[in-house]
């Protein structure tokens, strides 16, 4: 899971608006190369299409949606469908959300890492990170901090 929240832990605003992420690196392009497939519910993937064409093209684009979408492919079932992907062969999977997918998949125990870039922003309300998602120890990987106040840190999650 490789995801951004304001520092009151919301992924982006009430009506799903994401100005307020800063642009620039991060680490993302260095992620980017490690991943061969991308993960996400609809609604994640309706706003990656608003803000480009063919988002994520040279990847594998699975969207966990109860109706079709053209040109990924779509599951119903996201559990099954993520203990199936990690048992495949490949690099890692990138879970970019959103917040209920996020938390499905944290609750299944699905997810093994956390990767939470920090924006220096509270916006004050929003669609929470973690609402909803059940208690998940973790285990401090690293964390860097950027001259504009972004703070990303990464976990790994506690197994049992």
């Amino acid at each position: 899971m490789f995801i951004a929240s304001s520092l009151d832990g919301f992924i982006a605003r009430e009506n799903g608006g994401i100005d307020w992420l800063f642009h620039g690196n991060y680490g993302y392009k260095k992620f980017y190369s490690s991943i061969d497939t991308v993960v996400m519910g609809r609604k994640t993937y309706d706003l990656a299409k608003r803000l480009e064409k063919r988002p994520f093209k040279s990847k594998r684009i699975i969207v966990f949606t109860r109706r079709v979408v053209k040109g990924v492919e779509f599951s119903r079932n996201p559990v099954t469908t993520m203990k199936s992907l990690v048992k495949e062969q490949g690099k890692t999977i990138w879970l970019i959300g959103g917040g209920e997918i996020s938390k499905t998949l944290v609750n299944a125990g699905i997810v093994d890492e956390v990767i939470l870039s920090i924006h220096p922003r509270i916006l004050g309300a929003g669609i929470p990170l973690f609402e909803g998602m059940r208690e998940t120890g973790l285990k401090h990987v690293k964390t860097k901090s950027f001259k504009s106040g972004l703070v990303q840190i990464t976990y790994s999650v506690k197994k049992g």
